[in-house]
């Protein structure tokens, strides 16, 4: 398979120009994707786009990551409904900084091969042109007819809260990013989710009109979950690539808590498994799915890809810690092993306060937000307190129940865990 047949296996093309595998298959082919500096991690919605660049890259094509310091101050329109806060030089500058750091280790930079991956930031090409040089260049190309057409500007004007001028314009930016990278940088192929389909074509065609040339383009699908729900969101919010931010632990436990219809989809989107394996894989899984063999080995291969061998390592650890031995005493967990958990929130609380009952004690560490929601899942058999299914709502909070005499491990459900100290 090529590089635009192994994308369609995988599911990773919904909308693509014609000629586009004809341009790859070719010629080493120049392709970048944008990437959005709202904060200094990236998330697992990125991670469909660094593939994208790095199966250009294994393809051989020569792969630009496109930084948008000057798109991050004015905002993309694409897929929603109300415009987004601008951000101030500094903050976009700090976040490119931990952009770039990730993206360093997913792509090849090495100066010695000829197609090296490169990063590159638009504010680099905007900061010194004005309006009028930008209106005379780039606006008097593309009609209002034709920006006012895309799905993105439509939706926004037809809705409560129109459109800003600033917004509006944001196609006109987005494609001379992609002019710019063609007259400079030999780029020939902008890639992104189905979502920026009108912002790229923009870019195809201010490259035919400004200079006679042809530029290419696809899109891969936007992710959703089998049961509808957004990808890459949970309670808590978005699973970040920064272990800071969403611990190895966590990241892991996403991907192993997928749906069997959710791993056997992303199974192909988020490793470099062949199909052969692939399809040995959906066998062995449906022989046996109790095993959940399809779900571990994909949080195998993306936590392995995103943190490295020794990242899998400690969530598996800390999953054996939490989840081998359910029936075993949390006494079993030695001080180390608690300090050492990672993906457990942690709450502080005061020595005077022991003697309270559960359900105060829920409350005020703020493990639940109220004593009414703290009361029904005690009496539904949603808590437990070291491991042990709490079943009165007036059991007392007492000295005896500390672990190594100051901790408290408090499990919600089957998944969230929560260690109190008390001191």
């Amino acid at each position: 398979m090529d590089f635009i047949d192994e994308l369609k296996w995988r599911g990773m093309i919904q909308d693509i120009m014609p000629g586009t595998q004809e341009q790859l298959a070719k010629e080493m082919t120049s392709g970048y994707i944008g990437f959005d500096p709202t904060s200094d991690s990236l998330h697992i919605g990125s991670l469909v786009p660094i593939l994208l660049l790095v199966h250009l890259q294994k393809a051989g094509h020569k792969p630009f990551a496109l930084v948008g310091g000057a798109t991050g101050m004015v905002g993309d329109p694409s897929g929603k409904s109300e415009e987004r806060n601008l951000l101030s030089e500094e903050i976009l500058n700090h976040n490119l900084a931990g952009v770039k750091r990730q993206l360093e280790k997913f792509l090849d930079f090495n100066p010695s091969l000829p197609n090296r991956a490169e990063m590159v930031n638009n504010y680099d090409w905007f900061k010194n042109m004005n309006f009028l040089t930008f209106i005379r260049d780039v606006g008097k190309h593309i009609t209002v007819n034709y920006m006012s057409a895309k799905d993105s500007v439509k939706k926004r004007l037809e809705g409560e809260n129109g459109m800003s001028f600033t917004e509006f314009t944001y196609q006109l930016v987005q494609g001379y990013d992609f002019y710019w990278l063609y007259a400079n940088k030999s780029c020939k192929l902008q890639m992104g989710g189905s979502d920026q389909w009108g912002n790229i074509t923009t870019g195809t065609e201010l490259i035919r009109r400004k200079t006679g040339g042809e530029a290419f383009a696809f899109t891969c699908p936007l992710l959703t979950k089998a049961d509808g729900g957004k990808f890459g969101k949970t309670e808590k919010g978005n699973i970040w690539l920064d272990p800071e931010k969403t611990s190895p632990y966590q990241f892991y436990q996403f991907w192993l808590n997928a749906t069997d219809a959710d791993a056997e989809k992303w199974i192909r989107i988020f490793t470099f498994l062949p199909p052969n394996d692939t399809e040995t894989l959906y066998t062995q899984h449906r022989a046996q799915p109790e095993a959940r063999l399809l779900q571990k080995t994909l949080a195998q291969h993306v936590t392995t890809f995103v943190h490295g061998e020794e990242g899998y390592q400690k969530a598996l650890a800390d999953t054996e810690k939490m989840f081998s031995n359910q029936s075993a005493s949390a006494e079993s967990l030695s001080e180390e092993d608690l300090q050492s958990l990672e993906g457990v929130e942690r709450f502080a609380y005061e020595t005077s306060r022991l003697g309270t009952d559960v359900v105060t004690f829920l409350a005020e560490t703020g493990i639940i937000a109220s004593k009414g929601e703290a009361r029904k899942l005690v009496q539904g058999g949603g808590i437990s307190i070291n491991r042990k299914k709490v079943e009165d709502i007036k059991l007392a909070i007492d000295a005896s129940l500390l672990l190594h005499g100051k901790y408290i491990l408090v499990q919600r459900g089957k998944k969230n865990y929560y260690l109190v100290t008390v001191a």
